[in-house]
């Protein structure tokens, strides 16, 4: 009875659509996961393993249907120094520690956080990543001669722009005749074909890295384990866990959005973990969910993880086998797929209703993408958009809270407060009152209102101290169920006898 609801989920796959896919992810994230392990001076099939264990391990244990893992660059990054003073065998270390640390953060269930990201937040991310992809695809117009780098010119131009025009034009009209088969990989198919037949001489995979390799093999990082050894990789652990989390959960989000689904943040969180620490026992470099390649995904027709799995069993094949015809695709071809992705990835939308947002959402949103595009540090630029707003948000509400006063026919002056009470609005709070003209009797009224957080509580403490200086009293009604519970955690904390005070009366609601 269990199994049934299974084996109709495997029946309602459509196996040629996620198989296509997986076909056309792989001969995208090859390129990549070369070019990233070669800047950072890594071995080339660093890089690919860590496409394969990343994709495979996540496509198993992941929480979000058709999203993509690899080796990406902005794991990688944050690690080039670590490589640079202490070699590689200690960014298999840290690779392995920074697993361990997204693997609790998703025990702990801490994944749910990065629903708390703002839309504008968002909106910069990815427009600030659609700058990075497209611009790492015109890097690909330079060529390296004797050591020397150097943008292509005359001929050699002509041929690589017109491949990469002719593979956008497959990727854009192909889809009209039939999209039975993914265009991105037709596109790729025919400008093999047309190169190879026609035997145009044009930069090749082969011109970046060999593909051609073993399977990866467990061994244990070759570091002293030593208190002093942790104290090198951990913060570069740190900073790769929270890097690796926030793009990969970002990408969920992202997914969520485009197929009106929702995914397992916590469940991501537990596979990227346990896959960053399959690749420091096998030699890859990490990494995390790759937003280009999932939305090739996307496009492809892939709805559920058998994309991506297939996807990783391709580049592990291309690594044992299929190397030498791999090495001969176009880089053409592969630059014109994800120059359309990184077209695709912008958020045309944030551009037509800029009009629309409040301002501080459009400073937000440009910080965001600046940030990202100039650092390439996607944490940051996140942290620091996600603090912005926060602000904002923070000082908004502050500015909203209100009282309106009024004296009944017994002679008691009520204090109706209107907007949440916490650290940003206490002083507006304070403001509110005329304790040396009040009458001996003051009732304050939180029907509309909250008492947040320890600032709150210790403001009311001090309004409650300055009335009792003047021999006057306040009752505090209408407080919820949260706002007593709190007030009534502050004792020991703050000076405040809940239950006993005369001075300081909590009445339930009315």
């Amino acid at each position: 009875m269990l199994s049934s609801p299974s084996l109709q989920s495997w029946r309602n796959i459509n196996y040629k659509n996620e198989i296509l896919a997986g076909l056309t992810v792989a001969m995208t994230m090859i390129p990549e996961s070369l070019s990233f392990a070669i800047l950072a001076g890594l071995s080339p099939l660093t890089g690919l393993y860590a496409a394969f264990i990343m994709g495979i391990v996540t496509s198993i244990l992941g929480g979000r249907p058709g999203m993509v893992s690899g080796g990406a660059g902005a794991t990688i990054v944050v690690l080039m120094a670590l490589i640079a003073s202490h070699g590689v065998q200690y960014l298999f270390a840290t690779v392995i520690v920074a697993g361990i640390l997204q693997l609790m953060v998703g025990i702990f269930k801490f994944g749910k956080f990065v629903r708390l990201i703002p839309q504008p937040v968002m909106y910069g991310f990815l427009n600030g990543l659609a700058i990075i992809i497209f611009m790492a695809q015109v890097e690909q117009f330079k060529i390296t001669t004797a050591g020397i780098t150097t943008w292509m010119s005359g001929p050699e131009l002509y041929i690589m722009a017109g491949l990469v025009m002719l593979t956008i034009a497959i990727v854009l009209v192909f889809p009209k005749v039939s999209k039975a088969i993914p265009s991105s990989l037709i596109a790729i198919i025919a400008v093999f074909a047309v190169a190879y037949f026609f035997n145009i001489d044009t930069k090749k995979v082969e011109d970046i890295a060999s593909v051609k390799g073993s399977f990866p093999a467990f061994h244990i990082p070759e570091i002293p384990f030593t208190l002093e050894t942790l104290k090198i990789i951990f913060p570069y652990a740190l900073v790769m866990a929270g890097v690796g989390l926030i793009e990969s959960l970002l990408t969920l989000n992202m997914v969520d959005e485009i197929t009106n689904t929702k995914g397992s943040s916590n469940k991501e969180s537990i596979a990227q973990g346990v896959a960053n620490i399959s690749n420091g026992f096998f030699g890859g470099m990490g990494g995390c969910a790759m937003v280009a390649q999932t939305l090739v995904n996307l496009n492809a027709g892939a709805k559920t993880k058998l994309s991506a799995f297939i996807g990783s069993i391709v580049i592990l094949f291309v690594i044992l086998v299929a190397s030498p015809f791999i090495e001969q695709i176009p880089m053409a071809a592969l630059v014109g797929v994800m120059m359309i992705v990184a077209i695709k990835t912008f958020q045309w939308a944030s551009i037509r209703t800029i009009n629309k947002f409040p301002k501080s959402d459009i400073i937000v949103g440009f910080l965001v993408a600046a940030i990202t595009v100039l650092l390439h540090n996607l944490a940051l630029a996140v942290l620091v958009g996600v603090v912005i707003s926060a602000l904002v948000f923070a000082w908004d509400n502050a500015k909203r809270i209100r009282a309106r006063k009024f004296v009944d026919d017994e002679g008691i002056k009520h204090y109706q407060i209107y907007g949440p009470l916490f650290f940003g609005s206490t002083s507006n709070f304070m403001d509110k009152f005329d304790i040396e003209n009040d009458p001996a009797q003051v009732v304050i009224d939180f029907d509309e209102s909250r008492v947040v957080d320890m600032s709150a509580i210790e403001t009311l403490h001090k309004l409650t101290e300055r009335y009792a200086q003047h021999n006057k009293t306040i009752t505090l009604r209408h407080l919820s169920p949260d706002c007593r519970n709190l007030l009534g955690n502050a004792k020991g904390v703050i000076e405040v006898n809940i239950d006993t005070d005369p001075t300081y009366k909590i009445m339930p609601k009315d």
